[in-house]
């Protein structure tokens, strides 16, 4: 069964770090692009970045320069380095895919699925 699992969420005050992991079960993710989202409470689900096949990668404006996504192909896993993270950050932050090697469909959560449970991150002074 086709599956991601997100972790590595935590609470932390601004200006702290945290990194993300997602990590596939049941498929082998080094053929597609992967997305992380987020969704704050009263809020729709965004995109926040993402990476493709090839390892190109796309941000919304208001996390560039502070997120870094990146994968290892090797530990079939996903990672969303946060640094510098504001209260705005707040979220539970999920990943997942289309089924496609590009981000095409990025930042539009339409097109993706499998998404895990989330991993909750909570950034207050």
């Amino acid at each position: 069964q086709l599956q991601f699992v997100e972790s590595g969420g935590g609470s932390v005050q601004p200006g702290e770090s945290l990194r993300l992991s997602c990590a596939a079960s049941g498929f082998t993710l080094d053929q597609y692009a992967i997305g992380w989202f987020r969704q704050a409470p009263g809020k729709e689900r965004e995109g926040v970045s993402c990476i493709t096949k090839t390892g190109t990668t796309w941000y919304i404006d208001s996390v560039k320069g502070r997120f870094t996504i990146h994968r290892d192909n090797a530990k079939n896993t996903v990672y969303l380095q946060m640094n510098g993270l504001e209260p705005a950050d707040t979220g539970i932050y999920y990943c997942a895919h289309t089924g496609w090697s590009t981000c095409t469909a990025f930042p539009a959560t339409t097109d993706f699925r499998s998404w895990g449970q989330g991993t909750q991150v909570t950034v207050s002074a």
